[in-house]
């Protein structure tokens, strides 16, 4: 099964990268809306939530249900579409965590960036295939720097 590349505006991109970074060392957690037309996923907006996870924050994140629902209206009153979740793994690679996947839903994208002392190392995207597994999603014009080779 192949996903639709993700087109992340970059203004976007920067919010996710910019916030991931204030939150370090803890995890932070966010949406992101765009539109789908068959051959893309376009990310025009991101939006930021409160890591909602009680304790230590480090290796894990959490979203309100209040936040779920604030994200769809906000999609539903833009005309977007709620495209996924973005999260960040501080001093770990940009891969999901078995927490990841046992909190995943079916459609949504979930970009993760990986954030060092020094900033963004990496930042990829993933989601759920038919066997529940995650998957790469590919990312068109993500800066090199970002980019895994």
């Amino acid at each position: 099964m192949s996903f639709l590349p993700l087109d992340i505006d970059p203004q976007s991109l920067k919010a996710m990268t910019d916030h991931a970074e204030a939150a370090f060392p803890n995890e932070c957690c966010g949406f992101f809306y765009g539109s789908e037309d068959g051959q893309i996923r376009t990310v025009t907006v991101s939006t930021e939530v409160t890591n909602s996870k009680e304790g230590d924050q480090r290796r894990r994140f959490a979203i309100s249900d209040k936040d779920y629902l604030n994200a769809e209206r906000h999609a539903a009153r833009e005309g977007l579409t709620l495209l996924g979740v973005y999260h960040s793994h501080p001093l770990h690679p940009a891969i999901p965590s078995e927490h990841d996947l046992a909190v995943a839903l079916p459609y949504f994208s979930y970009i993760i960036v990986s954030v060092q002392p020094e900033g963004t190392a990496h930042v990829r995207s993933w989601q759920l295939d038919e066997q529940r597994q995650f998957a790469e999603e590919a990312i068109v014009a993500l800066p090199e720097a970002w980019r895994i080779s």
